[in-house]
């Protein structure tokens, strides 16, 4: 595996060009997303904003290769996932992307150490690198005494890191939360993000978070905003903010 911080920082990772994606058909098609041009960059912290209904969900999923697009294109790592059939697709996520819900669908059956390895073992890891893999990312989150644990013994923080350390374990270029935090009280949360923001710090860790919440939001390096499936501003989090409460304060 590739060391984080050996990456080239700044270097393209994922780019949308003229994104699009329509659900149904006919009269009852609608638009979700109308013509994304984005270009997300290795150790960039991301958060994607805007009211419901307005994308963010239908973007991270393309984002991640979870979905295709109607028109346009997605390059992940370079590579246009256009004309690639399913299995090409899961061996590039799988390869280059770590995921984390707002549920954190661990395996109830099995441990924390064994939900983590999960993903290594898909890459054809041995066992034994695995396993200390997975041992060194769960101390690494505060739960290093918790790795034989189900998920059913641990509470709703452990299983979201838990979750991140299952997202973490093949070192993916890029890590993608849709509403990672969504679940968590604000204790939890905040312990969530600051995770997040040692790890862009720490190793370059490439991550963009779907959130609703303008707090969280406010401590990544980037905000991308949508409504009604248009990006509508992009840029610094402390720029994008103050447009945001200008805007507020002009509608007052």
């Amino acid at each position: 595996m590739i060391e984080l911080n050996q990456r080239e920082r700044g270097k393209p990772v994922i780019e949308l060009r003229d994104l699009r994606r329509t659900l149904g058909e006919g009269e009852t098609a609608n638009e979700v997303l109308k013509g994304l041009n984005l270009t997300i960059r290795q150790g960039e912290f991301c958060s994607i904003v805007g009211p419901s209904g307005s994308g963010k969900s239908t973007l991270m999923y393309l984002l991640g290769a979870l979905d295709r697009p109607s028109g346009g294109q997605v390059l992940i790592d370079g590579h246009d996932t256009r004309g690639m059939h399913d299995l090409e697709l899961a061996e590039l996520r799988n390869r280059t992307l770590g995921f984390i819900f707002q549920f954190h669908y661990l395996m109830p059956e099995f441990s924390a150490l064994e939900n983590v390895m999960m993903p290594m073992f898909k890459r054809g890891i041995r066992r034994a690198d695995a396993i200390e893999r997975a041992t060194d990312l769960l101390s690494r989150l505060g739960i290093g005494d918790k790795t034989h644990r189900p998920p059913g013994k641990l509470s709703g923080g452990e299983q979201q890191r838990v979750a991140i350390a299952r997202a973490l374990a093949n070192q993916p270029l890029v890590v993608l939360g849709d509403e990672p935090t969504g679940n968590l009280d604000t204790s939890n949360a905040d312990n969530v993000f600051a995770i997040f923001e040692k790890l862009v710090k720490e190793e370059h860790q490439t991550i963009v978070v779907v959130t609703h919440d303008l707090d969280l939001a406010a401590r990544t390096e980037r905000i991308i905003r949508l409504v009604d499936g248009l990006v509508v501003d992009d840029g610094p989090t402390a720029d994008v903010m103050e447009r945001m409460r200008a805007a507020i304060g002009t509608h007052e």
